[in-house]
């Protein structure tokens, strides 16, 4: 399971209760889902890791977020990471490094209110490497998964052993959305080698896999002819694209790795 939801009720306090709730989440990817949220609560994050490689936290709030404000804990200080006041910044993922990779500890403050309408404050947030993101928006993070050249051979070959993702399929439209600097890849799969979660899902009764691939606005991806290989790595239940080379040159590569021994892992045509 990658995505673990905890659930929690202002209402549910004592209302003269000053006790900060805590909460303890010890998978590398949540979610979060606070209803009614009233005074603070703080969040640990500490997966069940000996490794130190997981530097950077993203989060990213619900569309609907509302009732609270996220700080992160530093030193004893707390620092802004999602104010209910700037709704801009509600609409994109924030990330942020953190000195101590297995215990990471959020705070949620409670925006006062006059009445008991339903408000709920819930997130989604990733601990990723230093390898995955070092930047303050989800442009950043993304920037080692969609890249604005074309990989070289190496690449290719390590795409295939190491994406959360690896789907061979055709472009079937490219929309674009400059307000993000986005661009979305609408992509019909012929077959799908290898995917995380359930991203790309099949038309039984055309027997075609039907998804979508986001990548920067800036790699000025156009619809193309015929069949690629798409790889790459999930973030927040989206696909962002890696390489994605024509089917007919990885097969090449692949196939000269493979007689010289070079391949890094087996890949499976069929």
């Amino acid at each position: 399971m990658y995505f673990w939801p905890c659930l929690g009720s202002g209402l549910s306090w004592e209302p003269r209760s000053r006790t900060v709730e805590q909460v303890h989440l010890r998978c590398t990817e949540g979610s979060l889902e606070w209803l009614y949220p009233a005074r603070a609560l703080r969040v640990v994050l500490e997966p069940n890791l000996s490794s130190t490689r997981h530097t950077t936290v993203c989060i990213k709030p619900a569309s609907d977020f509302q009732g609270a404000s996220i700080y992160v804990e530093r030193a004893g200080q707390l620092h802004l990471v999602v104010s209910e006041a700037e709704e801009a910044r509600l609409r994109h993922v924030s990330c942020f490094s953190t000195h101590t990779p297995q215990r990471v500890a959020l705070f949620l403050q409670a925006s006062p209110q006059r009445d008991i309408s339903r408000r709920t404050a819930s997130f989604q947030y990733e601990l990723l490497s230093n390898q995955s993101a070092a930047g303050p928006d989800v442009q950043k993070m993304a920037l080692v998964e969609a890249m604005c050249r074309p990989c070289d051979n190496m690449e290719l070959l390590m795409a295939i052993c190491s994406s959360d993702f690896v789907v061979r399929g055709s472009i079937q439209n490219v929309s674009h959305d400059p307000e993000n600097h986005m661009s979305q890849v609408e992509v019909s799969g012929q077959k799908v080698y290898r995917q995380k979660n359930r991203i790309f899902r099949q038309d039984k009764a055309a027997g075609e896999w039907k998804g979508s691939i986001k990548t920067l606005l800036r790699c000025k991806v156009k619809k193309g002819a015929g069949d690629f290989l798409f790889t790459g790595n999930e973030h927040f239940g989206e696909a962002w694209l890696g390489c994605a080379p024509r089917f007919k040159d990885f097969s090449s590569i692949y196939q000269t790795a493979r007689e010289r021994g070079t391949n890094p892992c087996e890949f499976q045509f069929r």
